[in-house]
């Protein structure tokens, strides 16, 4: 079996009490980042091999993972935070895994993008998840795109492009489309600036930019 094991955001309350009864139970944990699953495990006195598992080597070790599975081991998946599957790696094994008729059983928690959208104000009914856009092939087009788009449109950026992203959204969606820029969720300097694209991209391109970032615009009217 394999479990896909959401991990705290940023606030370590928000482990669930499965999630860490899973990982004291599983042989084996996948680990996108070892140093940063290494802190979480240690805070939950979580003793267990970790393998790393990330964007650099999951074709590699994908086929190796499934036949161990398939030969009676149990894993847990996890990534540096957050739910695995969701703009990350994890996709590629679960995949795999399903091809090879293996369980999954994926447990719910946290994710960035949820919170984000609903401190946001703007309608949650009918929502448009992007993730990352694509940083130079493809982003005219979907942007063109996205710029008609009538649902609340959901995605993430670094701290470093956040301002420059902006201001791009603003050439698209134009200055006055009401957005939230969610940052630090559940952290302790945990921000949601709402506005227009110009208000927001004005406030962080005077104050600067800390922390994960999950951008929530409105939809075209």
């Amino acid at each position: 079996m394999l479990y896909i094991v959401p991990t705290p955001i940023g606030n370590l309350g928000d482990m669930t009490y499965r999630a860490v009864a899973v990982l004291k139970e599983v042989d084996t944990i996948l680990a996108e980042d070892t140093r940063t699953s290494g802190v979480l495990l240690k805070h939950y006195e979580i003793k267990k091999s970790m393998v790393p598992y990330h964007q650099h080597n999951e074709h590699k070790i994908a086929e190796r993972l499934v036949q161990e599975i398939l030969a009676g081991k149990i894993m847990a998946l996890l990534t540096d935070a957050g739910t695995p599957g969701i703009s990350d790696p994890a996709f590629y094994l679960i995949r795999e895994c399903i091809k090879n008729n293996i369980k999954i059983e994926c447990l719910p928690g946290a994710t960035a993008f949820v919170p984000a959208l609903i401190n946001s104000g703007l309608p949650t009914d009918s929502f448009c998840f992007e993730g990352f856009l694509p940083l130079k092939k493809g982003r005219h087009t979907l942007l063109t795109a996205l710029a008609e788009e009538k649902r609340t449109v959901i995605i993430y950026e670094s701290p470093v492009r956040l301002v420059k992203t902006l201001n791009q959204f603003m050439e698209y969606f134009g200055e006055d489309r009401q957005c939230c820029i969610s940052r630090e969720l559940s952290k302790k300097f945990e921000e949601n600036k709402r506005g227009t694209l110009k208000e927001v991209h004005d406030y962080f391109k005077e104050k600067g930019v800390k922390g994960e970032i999950v951008i929530v615009i409105a939809g075209k009217k």
